[in-house]
């Protein structure tokens, strides 16, 4: 009887083992894991940033080289207007 439970105890014991390594490599996944989500939002933000740029020089260079209906004008206008509401926003934020 004695043999038969330290037997089940020394299984128990393995599957423990088992259990904590298997744990191991799986927080060490999960930390890969969060780095590689970490680094794909940098790069995504980046993009994003990156697009918006090349977005405002294209829109320079098409308003700078020719000349703007009324309706295209007031688009124009409105959109420098956010991006200066933005900038004052960020003074602010800056300011405090």
């Amino acid at each position: 009887m004695s043999q038969a439970i330290e037997d089940k105890i020394k299984q128990i014991q393995e599957k423990l083992v088992q259990l904590c390594r298997r744990n191991a490599v799986i927080e060490k996944e999960n930390t890969a894991l969060k780095l590689a989500l970490e680094e794909s939002k940098t790069s995504a933000a980046t993009a994003v940033s990156n697009v918006e740029a090349i977005q405002q020089q294209l829109d320079i260079a098409r308003y700078g080289n020719t000349q703007m209906s009324p309706d295209e004008r007031k688009a124009f206008e409105k959109r420098v207007n956010g991006y200066l509401k933005e900038i004052d926003r960020c003074i602010a934020l800056l300011s405090v």
